[in-house]
């Protein structure tokens, strides 16, 4: 199978499981503190990631790898967990997934500054084209209906991006699984030590959904879905490859409607299905 195709695969398999990442967040505040969750999925997710490295004996990262890891450890680890579950406790799961719309053109810009990448011109139409349409979606739904909750989900996507971009560009020659593993290990002995200061009071009256969504958040968004996810864009192109984010707001929806019993509008919906035609030229013209 060619790269570029064998990293759409991949991308798309790790934008599937991502989808599920605001939902099952969107569980977990009603139970847990959202601080108390980003750095307890970081925790869980980081000695897994540190199991899978002792395991398969990886080389330890050189000097020079040390500062993209960090990167990715402040944009994926910390930052957006904590920014979307903070959000998630002013705006329902269906409305913050749309800004995940705008992840594509974030990645996009971090490809070129970070992973020096250089789309054709057409490609910017289709990406830019994409994005405004989820943007104006949320300035139609009124952005001043919760200005704390948007604003931090627009945060959430910038520092996402980047880490995006700076663990795809380290991928090439350290590898998917590997990148998102060290960046954990990283960060786990002070996620370790916040997760028992911020440790509950107690945990009694926390039913099975807030658990399972802790076990999802921490396992799948914070680890397999990375696996898949940076193994894609190393393999297809950042900016190319990143496009398919303009997918995570359809299966996310779908979720949001399912699992929540959130309100889905029709322009919610008309909003998505453009937003995917936008995925068709951006691939055409990503490199």
């Amino acid at each position: 199978m060619e790269r570029p195709t064998s990293g759409w695969i991949n991308g798309l398999i790790g934008v599937i499981i991502f989808s599920g990442s605001l939902p099952a967040t969107r569980v977990a505040v009603q139970a847990f503190d959202p601080v108390f969750l980003t750095i307890a999925r970081a925790a869980i997710a980081g000695i897994l990631g540190l199991g899978l490295l002792l395991a398969f004996k990886e080389r330890r990262p050189g000097r020079q790898d040390l500062l993209s890891l960090v990167i990715v450890a402040i944009g994926v680890v910390v930052g957006f967990p904590l920014l979307t579950a903070l959000a998630l406790q002013h705006v329902t799961s269906a409305h913050s997934i749309v800004f995940i719309g705008l992840l594509p053109l974030a990645t996009a810009i971090f490809g070129v500054v970070r992973g020096g990448e250089q789309p054709k011109p057409a490609f910017w139409i289709f990406s830019v084209l994409g994005s405004a349409l989820v943007a104006g979606f949320a300035i139609s739904q009124g952005l001043t209906a919760s200005p704390i909750g948007d604003a931090l989900m627009f945060s959430a996507i910038i520092v996402c991006g980047l880490g995006y971009a700076e663990g795809a560009k380290l991928s090439r020659t350290l590898g998917g699984w590997q990148v998102i593993s060290w960046a954990l290990v990283i960060s786990l002995p002070v996620m370790a030590v916040l997760t028992m200061i911020y440790w509950p009071p107690t945990l009694a009256g926390i039913d099975a959904p807030a658990w399972i969504s802790l076990a999802y958040v921490s396992l799948f968004s914070m680890l397999i879905g990375f696996v898949f996810w940076y193994r894609g864009l190393a393999q297809g192109g950042i900016a190319s490859v990143g496009q398919l984010q303009l997918l995570q707001p359809f299966f996310g929806l779908a979720l949001a409607a399912t699992l929540l019993r959130e309100p889905v509008t029709p322009v919610m919906l008309l909003v998505t299905v453009a937003v995917i035609g936008c995925v068709v030229g951006a691939r055409k013209f990503g490199k």
